[in-house]
């Protein structure tokens, strides 16, 4: 299929059967997947979705290395994209488009996905089309469940942490998020304080099933706040007093000691997210008016089965449907990549040929101002 410019204002894609190549590199996940769908209508089908992740080699340092992630990236990205294709059984020339995260990310991972996304859309004439990573997990319930827009959705890794309405492919308007630490981001380095290792959000959810929840009071930050504004590293930096003063106490740390401090900690997060994801469907509801509407959730942390546990008895509480993908989508993937370039090509005027560049940070929310704690290079997302 040959994808020629839209006129300004049309888009003459809509309702035509495509197949998308999409790419994802901006952390430790590297990944390729084969996605077809029809342009303008949810609900597509995943004929191949590769994975190669790097745990292994981050493992050793307690969290991601953007040196050794962004050459690991270079060394298995054509591999991955052969493997995709192999399994999707089509070929190269029979792929209609390639998608590529283009950022938010690392940015030696974001580059090394974008120059591999370029060098197979050269010599081929295929389309290239750039995917902010942050509306691949959006768009994810388009992708699984067909949702209608406008829905909530919130987005929970190890990176990012925010409440989007979902208006269109194109079309986000945040309504809260993280001030600081991103909710992965705090598993990780409560992982890393309690010698649990890497990845830590796994690991820390093992280790609570053993836990009393109870037994180590931890904070809520932001709860007397009437918004949907977050806060993680004041509840980080709690639990590393509690466990100093335990080991100052007892010479060290039990076993018991951790499986309560894991199950307080993860008990914590939950109740923070679980309570401004009551005020943000309360919102959701008041802005636009709806009954029956949907909230998903997507991002690492969404594979937690507390957390989604509490928010589906949120959701049901409040009227809503509750979504969230399969585990394999929560994680970064690049079927979501290839979906939300699909999902771009039903925009007016879209342009399949527009120039992409690599950015290690890009709002979702282009009209929001930067969270507080975004940092002087600006938001991140």
């Amino acid at each position: 299929m040959v994808l020629p410019r839209a006129a300004k204002g049309c888009n003459h894609l809509i309702d035509q059967t495509v197949t998308i190549l999409g790419i994802e590199s901006s952390c430790d996940d590297t990944a390729a997947a084969v996605v077809r769908g029809v342009v303008g209508v949810g609900g597509g089908a995943i004929l191949s979705n590769v994975v190669a992740r790097q745990e292994s080699l981050h493992a050793p340092f307690g969290g991601v290395v953007p040196e050794i992630a962004a050459r690991a990236h270079a060394e298995r990205l054509d591999v991955c994209v052969m493997q995709a294709l192999d399994e999707a059984g089509v070929p190269l020339a029979d792929i209609d488009a390639i998608s590529v995260t283009s950022g938010p990310g690392l940015i030696g991972g974001v580059l090394s996905g974008v120059m591999c996304a370029k060098g197979l859309a050269a010599p081929t004439s295929k389309p290239l089309i750039g995917i902010n990573h942050l509306a691949g997990h959006a768009l994810t319930p388009r992708l699984t469940d067909g949702v209608k827009f406008p829905y909530l959705m919130l987005l929970v890794s190890g990176g990012h942490c925010q409440f989007i309405a979902v208006e269109g492919p194109d079309d986000f308007r945040r309504m809260g998020g993280t001030i600081d630490d991103a909710p992965g981001e705090a598993f990780d380095k409560t992982a890393k304080l309690l010698g649990l290792g890497y990845p830590g959000g796994p690991a820390v959810e093992r280790e609570a099933r053993n836990g009393d929840p109870t037994r180590f009071k931890l904070p809520r930050p932001l709860l007397d706040r009437k918004n949907c504004d977050m806060s993680f590293s004041g509840l980080k930096t709690a639990l590393r007093r509690k466990r100093d003063r335990l080991m100052a106490e007892h010479g060290g740390l039990q076993r018991q000691d951790r499986a309560d401090m894991c199950a307080g900690f993860q008990q914590a997060i939950a109740d923070v997210l679980t309570k401004k994801s009551h005020r943000a469907c309360t919102f959701f509801k008041e802005t636009y008016a709806m009954n029956g509407a949907v909230i998903a959730v997507a991002g690492g942390v969404a594979a937690n089965a507390l957390i989604r546990g509490q928010l589906t008895d949120m959701a049901h509480d409040q009227g809503f449907k509750f979504l969230a993908p399969p585990l394999s989508l929560c994680t970064d993937n690049a079927a979501m990549i290839a979906w939300a370039g699909l999902e771009k090509m039903s925009l007016p005027g879209f342009d399949p040929h527009a120039e992409i560049i690599a950015r290690p940070r890009w709002p979702l929310d282009k009209t929001a101002a930067p969270m507080l704690g975004s940092g002087k290079k600006g938001a991140k997302a």
